[in-house]
């Protein structure tokens, strides 16, 4: 996955939206780098594994920014947990306001499709939690949400994540002109 981090530069604004534990800072410490997520707990992990970042507690559809600040965007397995289609639309939506006309956003979503079998809102078990939500998208409809909210896709496919048949599926777009 460190592909998806390549072309961030030193002075790119960056916004990791959803960093969880804050894992992928490591790839983007270069950069002007914030991460959100909306879990409280999340955000003290990051602050004390990385106190010289910046990491705030925001919810994607709603994000505490100016219009056209950064620009990369990166989401990393975090469309497949928001609950509905028109949710999705949203945050996909704030995403475009917030990113520059000329920036990238690169988000990933896992590939359920082996696991599941045409199912697609499910509750599996993840960490300790017994139900966790997940929407298994395939990459031809992933692809259709991100162009239906105003974005032209630049490159997309899958990842492969260790051993098969575990992958994710990713999209790198930029707003269309």
């Amino acid at each position: 996955m460190e592909f998806l981090f390549r072309d961030t530069k030193e002075g790119d604004n960056v916004l990791d939206l959803g960093c969880g534990n804050g894992r992928f800072y490591e790839y983007l410490k270069k950069s002007n780098y914030i991460g959100i997520d909306p879990s409280v707990e999340l955000i003290k992990i990051c602050k004390n594994n990385y106190p010289e970042a910046s990491f705030k507690v925001a919810l994607g559809n709603d994000l505490p920014f100016e219009d056209e600040l950064f620009d990369k965007i990166f989401s990393i397995a975090v469309l497949h947990h928001i609950p509905s289609e028109k949710l999705r639309k949203e945050f996909l939506l704030e995403v475009k306001r917030v990113l520059k006309n000329d920036g990238i956003f690169i988000l990933t979503v896992w590939n359920l499709k082996n696991k599941l079998k045409g199912e697609k809102d499910v509750f599996i078990p993840w960490y300790s939690e017994k139900e966790t939500y997940f929407y298994c998208f395939n990459l031809e409809e992933l692809i259709q949400l991100v162009k239906d909210c105003g974005f032209e896709i630049i490159d997309s496919g899958e990842i492969l994540i260790g051993k098969k048949p575990y992958s994710n599926f990713y999209i790198k777009c930029q707003k269309k002109k």
